[in-house]
């Protein structure tokens, strides 16, 4: 975390007149993951380009594992103006702003080729109008994973059958329609939270992406985990937008094309992860199992059209413009 940087220089006195130096723009960013997580590496490194993009006008104060406010209060924190600057995971939005839900459909998008065309799309800039309405603007979209984990005790979950009646961490109401679907029960929380409910059996099995199982040591806790591209999660960076709208053009400027540049070096940061997480979660003594074509089909066949119906529902007509959108990447 980045600490006060950018007060008064110094204080000059001459012929009756005061020189102050002016005050760095203080931008304080909110998010929830841990210090070793990848993407919490990739959020320093943007707050860093930013401060060096702006020569300084922009003091960027990075406040993570929930330090400065809680996940499900960053929103509504930026919006109201009492921080600057926070991060969430597309799902976080739930009934807020369903549309954000829709990397999540299973196996959907999770080409590479997609999500590196995702900054700049057309299905981006609907997003961001849409997030504009909700209060925030989005400055950064850092691709965090399309290779999930299903971690459990006993044995590894890979079939339909297998889901029936487990408790397992969810995501929101329109995610979690495929594993309902299934027979499973899920429970929505956020990541900095499933480590205990896995721990204290609140919750049988957990749901993140495959470098997180690892960062947050779910090995401790669960022995078997099931590796599978079944959906893709951002965290997006947004900021108040009548506190952007103050700043100089320069300093937007920086901030535009530092949240460019991120969202290339998180893809990145993700591939990298996801390739050595299965090893380490072996190397720690998990059962891994990468699910093969077979599984993930009969899997997509009850959990896709589950989705499908739960996401329509949700989002209606801009749900429908929004996978067209999507369609033509």
């Amino acid at each position: 975390m980045k600490t006060f940087t950018g007060f008064i220089a110094g204080l000059a006195l001459a012929s009756g007149m005061t020189s102050v130096a002016t005050a760095a723009e203080t931008m304080r960013c909110s998010h929830q993951l841990p210090p070793a997580h990848h993407i919490a590496k990739v959020i320093d490194r943007w707050a860093a380009e930013i401060e060096t993009l702006s020569n300084g006008e922009i003091d960027v104060q990075v406040f993570g594992a929930n330090s400065l406010t809680g996940a499900k209060q960053n929103a509504t924190s930026v919006a109201k103006g009492d921080i600057e600057c926070a991060f969430s995971i597309n799902p976080q939005w739930g009934k807020t702003l369903p549309l954000m839900n829709v990397t999540l459909g299973p196996f959907a998008v999770s080409s590479l080729d997609a999500l590196n065309k995702w900054g700049g799309s057309e299905a981006a800039q609907f997003l961001e109008d849409k997030l504009m309405t909700k209060g925030v603007r989005n400055v950064t979209w850092m691709f965090t994973t399309r290779s999930t984990a299903i971690t459990s005790n006993g044995k590894p979950l890979v079939a339909p059958a297998d889901f029936d009646g487990v408790k397992i961490r969810g995501l929101g109401p329109v995610p979690d329609a495929g594993f309902v679907a299934m027979g499973a029960a899920p429970s929505a929380m956020s990541g900095s939270k499933v480590y205990q409910a896995l721990s204290t059996g609140v919750i049988d099995a957990g749901l993140t992406d495959i470098s997180a199982a690892f960062s947050r040591k779910y090995f401790e806790v669960q022995d078997s985990v099931v590796v599978l591209p079944l959906f893709s999660i951002y965290f997006h960076g947004y900021v108040n937008p009548a506190w952007y709208d103050g700043l100089p053009a320069a300093s937007q400027a920086a901030i535009d094309e530092a949240g460019k540049k991120a969202g290339v070096w998180a893809i990145e940061a993700s591939e990298e992860a996801a390739d050595k997480a299965p090893g380490q979660l072996a190397d720690a003594g998990m059962n891994v199992h990468v699910a093969t074509d077979a599984e993930m089909e009969a899997l997509k066949a009850i959990m896709a059209p589950a989705f499908d119906k739960a996401f329509g529902e949700a989002s209606g007509e801009d749900g429908k413009t929004l996978l067209d959108l999507i369609s033509k990447m």
